[in-house]
């Protein structure tokens, strides 16, 4: 099996930052992608960030300039430094993973277990 552990949520101050970690661990022979949903209160999960196995990375509109993520491979883990944060960005932040658990296998996704964010003044 495959567990993500968040942590780096919190509540924080318009303009402020905050840093996402998420840790993956198990049964991995491989990540192809890392990223970060959220969901606020009676809206849909969404994208935030992710970043593709290689390098390349995709941002939401609504984040670009404002958030970067970052991959550290030898460590399976990913990170979402978050600046300049509104409180529109408040929601519960969700690690996302896509991996291979063998050689031939296809990818699985995998979720973790959520953060809140909070920007509140």
């Amino acid at each position: 099996q495959v567990q993500l552990v968040e942590s780096g949520g919190g509540l924080v101050q318009p303009g402020g930052s905050l840093r996402l970690s998420c840790a993956a661990s198990g049964s991995i022979f491989s990540i192809d992608v890392m990223g970060w949903y959220r969901q606020a209160p009676g809206k849909q999960r969404e994208l935030v960030a992710n970043i593709i196995n290689g390098g390349r990375t995709n941002y939401a509109d609504a984040v670009k300039a404002r958030f970067t993520i970052s991959r550290d491979s030898s460590k399976k883990m990913v990170y979402l430094q978050m600046n300049s944060l509104k409180p529109e960005d408040t929601a519960v932040y969700y690690c996302n993973v896509l991996i291979r658990m063998g050689q031939g296998l296809g990818p699985r996704v995998y979720w973790g277990q959520g953060t809140q964010v909070t920007v509140s003044s």
